[in-house]
């Protein structure tokens, strides 16, 4: 057996790999989600939508899939060029532009899965998520988590992010990472390092983006791409408020 995805064999069924080749997943955001479309891609979703409106930035380049040439360049193309670089016959359809409440309806008409990468800085993530509930669409989520990685699935007929909300506080990526903490610890298993960097970072003077670790990203593109295979493929997966947690920190 010769072709692109010979060695994907055993793990992926002949006819499984010919279904996932079309099947349509969009992401919002190319941060995190610059690593989780080449993951996917490799695997063999050839049908790949990207919508982000920001540029490249040098501290992009600890994590995120661009390298100092695409410096000021928008995400979206430079990201398409390296996904067509990879297999320049994969349908790689791009939005140089940002999501609002006003439009995601119309750019995930078509889609069967969402990525949702968006930065926590309006209340548009959690309506990308009510949106894709509504029109039957499960949502990944995806963070970066440093030394791991978390993802968790919005399923349509399960509960939102909205669940885990503090009333009168702004809902944003921290309140997901400090929910799975205190889960963990119920159960047992407490991620001391996790709960020393939540600290850390919540102690820092001046306020700036949560860190993250190149690891980190490659950690949850793994994670992601493996759960857009199982529910492309009808498999059963964990949907909010269960998770997926996975880290190599001792």
């Amino acid at each position: 057996m010769k072709g692109r995805y010979s060695r994907n064999r055993i793990y992926l069924t002949p006819k499984e790999q010919e279904h996932i080749k079309n099947y349509p997943i969009i992401l919002g955001g190319s941060g995190i989600g610059s690593v989780i479309a080449e993951c996917a891609l490799r695997l063999g979703f050839e049908n790949i939508t990207i919508i982000d409106g920001d540029q490249v930035e040098t501290s992009n380049l600890n994590r995120q899939n661009y390298v100092e040439g695409d410096i000021t360049v928008d995400k979206v193309h430079a990201i398409k060029e390296r996904l067509l670089a990879i297999n320049k016959n994969a349908k790689i359809t791009v939005h140089n532009q940002f999501l609002t409440s006003e439009n995601v309806a119309e750019y995930i008409s078509g889609q069967k899965i969402a990525i949702n990468a968006l930065d926590f800085s309006s209340d548009v993530p959690l309506i990308f998520d009510e949106i894709c509930q509504q029109n039957a669409i499960p949502v990944l989520h995806p963070y970066n988590l440093g030394w791991g990685g978390l993802v968790t699935v919005i399923a349509s007929d399960g509960l939102s992010l909205k669940a885990i909300a503090k009333r009168g506080d702004s809902f944003n990526e921290l309140r997901v990472v400090e929910y799975v903490s205190s889960y963990m610890k119920f159960w047992g298993e407490p991620q001391v390092w996790l709960d020393e960097v939540i600290q850390e970072y919540l102690n820092e003077e001046e306020k700036m983006s949560p860190p993250q670790l190149s690891i980190g990203s490659w950690m949850v593109a793994s994670m992601c791409a493996h759960l857009l295979f199982k529910i492309a493929t009808g498999q059963k997966f964990k949907q909010f408020p269960e998770f997926y947690f996975s880290c190599i920190k001792d």
